[in-house]
This record gives C-alpha cells, sequence and structure tokens, in this order.
C-alpha cells in the first residue's frame, strides 16, 4: 500500500501555476508531431512535416474543446442545463476521451477538405499518433490523484487522499497507461509499419481502445454523480467504448474484404 502524496502542480511563479496535467497535454502533443513527422518521411507516405505540424496544431484545438464539451455533454449535462457558463470553466477539470475524439474527427474533417485528403486516409495516418498522448494523461491523471480505482487488497493498492474514505484503491490510471497508451502504441505502430487496407489502422485504434478502455473501467471507480448505469457494472466509459469496438471491428471487415475483391478483379 502506497499512500498517494504527490503535488499536482509542477512549478508555482507567483499567481501562476502549472499543473502536471497540463504539461502531459504539451507531451501528447509534441510526440505526435515528431511521430507523423517520422511518418511523413516514409517513403510514398503521401505527407509532408509541414502538413503534419499544421494537423497536429488544429487537432490539438479539436482535442480540448471536444473533450471539454463531450465531457459535458456525457458526464454532467445537468450542471450545464442549471449554469451554461460552467461549460468554459476548464480550470475545474473534466475532460473526455470520447468528446475529444469526435472533436479530432470534425477537425480531420474540415482540414481534409482544404488539404483534399479523405477523412479515412487521415484517420490511418493519425491514428498511431495518438497513443503516446493517451498515455501521458493518464500519467497526468495519477499525479492529480483523480480518477481512482476501485477499493482493492493487492499489494500495488493506493490510497488517494482526494477520495476522502482512507481505502486503498486501483492505480487504474497507470493501468490505462499500460494498455492504453503503451501496448496500444507498440500494436498500432507496429501494424502501421506495413502497407496496411485503407481504414484497417483507423478500425483498429477503435477496437482496441474501446476494449482496453472497457477493461479498465471493471476496476475503475465510476463518476460519483453518475454511479452504475446499469447491472451494478455498466459505467459510462463502458457504455461509450462499445461502439468503438463495434464500429472497429465493422471498418476492419469492410477493409479487408474489399483488398480481397479488388486483388480479384
Amino acid at each position: 500500500m502506497w499512500v498517494h502524496d504527490i503535488d499536482p502542480v509542477l512549478l508555482n511563479v507567483g499567481p501562476l501555476k502549472v499543473h502536471w496535467y497540463g504539461v502531459m497535454y504539451l507531451v501528447g502533443f509534441a510526440a505526435a508531431w515528431w511521430l507523423g513527422c517520422v511518418r511523413a518521411r516514409r517513403p510514398g507516405s503521401g505527407w509532408t512535416e509541414e502538413q503534419v505540424s499544421d494537423l497536429v496544431f488544429w487537432g490539438a484545438m479539436g482535442v480540448v474543446l471536444g473533450g471539454r464539451f463531450g465531457y459535458v455533454l456525457f458526464y454532467n449535462f445537468e450542471q450545464f442545463l442549471s449554469d451554461p457558463l460552467w461549460l468554459f470553466a476548464v480550470w475545474e477539470g473534466g475532460m473526455s476521451f470520447h468528446g475529444g475524439l469526435l472533436g479530432v474527427i470534425v477537425v480531420l474533417w474540415m482540414w481534409g477538405r482544404k488539404h483534399e485528403k479523405s477523412l479515412l486516409e487521415m484517420g490511418d495516418f493519425v491514428a498511431p499518433l495518438i497513443p503516446i498522448g493517451l498515455g501521458a494523461g493518464r500519467v497526468g491523471n495519477f499525479i492529480g490523484g483523480e480518477l481512482w480505482g476501485r477499493a482493492t487488497d493487492l499489494p500495488w493498492g493506493v490510497v488517494f487522499p482526494r477520495a476522502a474514505d482512507g481505502l486503498t484503491r486501483h492505480p487504474s490510471q497507470l493501468y490505462e497507461f499500460a494498455l492504453e497508451g503503451v501496448l496500444l502504441f507498440i500494436i498500432l505502430w507496429w501494424y502501421s509499419s506495413r502497407p496496411r487496407p485503407r481504414m484497417a489502422v483507423s478500425g483498429l485504434f477503435l477496437m482496441l481502445y474501446g476494449l482496453f478502455r472497457s477493461l479498465v473501467e471493471l476496476v475503475r471507480e465510476p463518476d460519483s454523480h453518475l454511479g452504475f448505469l446499469a447491472f451494478d457494472w455498466l459505467t459510462m466509459g463502458q457504455l461509450l467504448s462499445v461502439p468503438m469496438i463495434l464500429i472497429g471491428l465493422g471498418m476492419i471487415g469492410v477493409a479487408y474484404a474489399r483488398s480481397v475483391e479488388s486483388a480479384n478483379k
């Protein structure tokens, strides 16, 4: 057992506070830019480093805006109805991966229209760049002592003072770091290193993220104001992730079916 006592503030400069969570966002965007440039340099990639830089900038906007809108819509819509200005209170925290994903999809579609690239082409290029940012964000969650897991008696359990109950809990943020960050990156980077059918890489990302997130939700404490949605185990995170698994599987199936059909012509 370990008692969490990490200061979530990295640096204090007068009234300015630099939080570790914000730094993790910067790490994620920087990693996406660097990895994107590496992919762009591959022969026949169809991408330039200038396009990568531009896309990462707009993608960051999609992540932040979509993440906030998604959190408000999926997790705390009642508070928004009672206080619409709360939507802009980002300093209070509250970001949703699923909302951020939708924000990125919208940005990709808009950017692609200008640069004559299809949404599926961009999705396949961008998908392997995302996991490092997801992993960094989960490290930020752990440092901030938020989004903790359910009670456990396992030896690596952690007491999170912000939970205010003294229970030893799963460090579910680190489980998500390992699965959504490290393992997902390794699989996608390896899989995308060779030519694959169009939308197969995007489909694999959706399927694996949905699967990994659903698994960790089994030991992650549900949001206190939502609780379990059904069966004493279904959480909002799982409800939003199941469609990702199904859509991802469908995309992979269609991608390879089209590839076989094209090869037989």
